[in-house]
C-alpha cells in the first residue's frame, strides 16, 4: 500500500493564500443518525494553483466545497476568503461576496438556454453591477477559445464548448477562487482534456485559485495539488500528481475509512 503524505497548512507556501479554513465542521442529523460530513478541517487554499479533492462517495468532499464557497454553512469554523469571513456574513453580505469573489464551474454547464454565449459569460457582472473590463473579456475568450460562441446559444454548442463558455462565465468577475464540481463528468476524453487544460492555464498565467472535486485521476493529474479527503477529514496530500500517483494515494486512503 502507497503512503499518503501528512496533510499540512500551508502547502505551496510560496503562494498567496486565496481562502483559509480553520476548524470547519458541518454535521447533518442528530443523535444516533448523525453524520459528520466535515470534521474539524485546517486548510489552505493557495492563489495560481489547481488544487484537486478526490476522495470515496460520502466522504464529504462535496459539503467541503460548498462550505468553502458559501453555499452552505458549517457548525462551526471559518472560512476567509481575503479579508472576508464567510460564517461572519448576514445571507445578503454572503451573497454579495460569493458574486464577486468566488467563481463557480458545474458538471451541467448551468448556461441559460436563451441567452447568448456573450450574455451568459456577462451574467454575473450584470448581477453583481459590475463593469465588464474589455481587456479581461477579450483575455478569456482568447484563452478559452470562444469566439465562435459568443453569438450562439447554448444548444447551438458541444459540450466541451459550453464548459469553456461557463469557465469563462466563471472567471469573470476576477474572482478569488474558483469551485469546479466534477467539471468534466459530462464530457468526453478529449473535451475533458481541453477543458482540464483551460483550468490549469488560467492557474498559471492568470494567478486564479482553482477548486476541483473529482472522482477521475487523470483529471485530477492536471492539478497541481490533490487532496484526499476521507471521513470528513484531509488524510493527505499528493504533490505535483500523476495518474498513478493519484490511484495509490487513493489506494492507500481506503486503509483509513470507516
Amino acid at each position: 500500500m502507497a503512503d499518503i503524505t501528512a496533510p499540512e497548512v500551508g502547502t505551496h507556501a510560496s503562494a498567496p493564500v486565496a481562502l483559509t479554513a480553520r476548524g470547519l465542521t458541518k454535521t447533518y442529523g442528530s443523535g444516533d443518525a448523525a453524520v459528520t460530513a466535515v470534521d474539524h478541517v485546517d486548510l489552505d487554499i493557495p492563489g495560481g494553483v489547481l488544487t484537486a479533492v478526490m476522495g470515496p462517495s460520502g466522504s464529504g468532499k462535496t459539503t467541503l466545497v460548498h462550505l468553502l464557497a458559501g453555499l452552505d454553512r458549517p457548525d462551526s469554523g471559518e472560512v476567509w476568503i481575503g479579508d472576508d469571513n464567510l460564517a461572519a456574513l448576514s445571507d445578503k453580505q454572503l451573497a454579495k461576496v460569493r458574486g464577486r469573489v468566488v467563481g463557480f464551474v458545474f458538471q451541467g454547464f448551468n448556461l441559460i438556454q436563451t441567452m447568448s454565449g456573450r450574455d451568459n459569460i456577462q451574467l454575473p457582472l450584470r448581477l453583481n453591477g459590475l463593469r465588464r473590463d474589455d481587456e479581461w473579456f477579450a483575455g478569456l475568450v482568447d484563452m478559452l477559445g470562444i469566439d465562435r460562441e459568443l453569438d450562439r446559444k447554448p444548444f447551438e454548442m458541444s459540450g466541451g464548448q459550453q464548459q469553456r463558455v461557463a469557465i469563462a462565465r466563471a472567471l469573470i468577475t476576477r474572482p478569488r477562487v474558483v469551485l469546479a464540481d466534477e467539471p468534466t463528468g459530462n464530457l468526453d476524453t478529449h473535451a475533458s482534456a481541453e477543458i482540464l487544460s483551460h483550468l490549469r492555464v488560467s492557474c498559471r498565467e492568470l494567478g486564479q485559485s482553482v477548486v476541483m472535486v473529482t472522482h477521475d485521476p487523470t483529471a485530477a493529474s492536471y492539478a497541481g495539488r490533490v487532496l484526499l479527503f476521507a471521513n470528513g477529514r484531509v488524510e493527505g496530500h499528493i504533490t505535483d500528481p500523476s495518474p498513478d500517483s493519484v490511484l495509490a494515494g487513493l489506494d492507500a486512503l481506503a486503509g483509513v475509512e470507516r
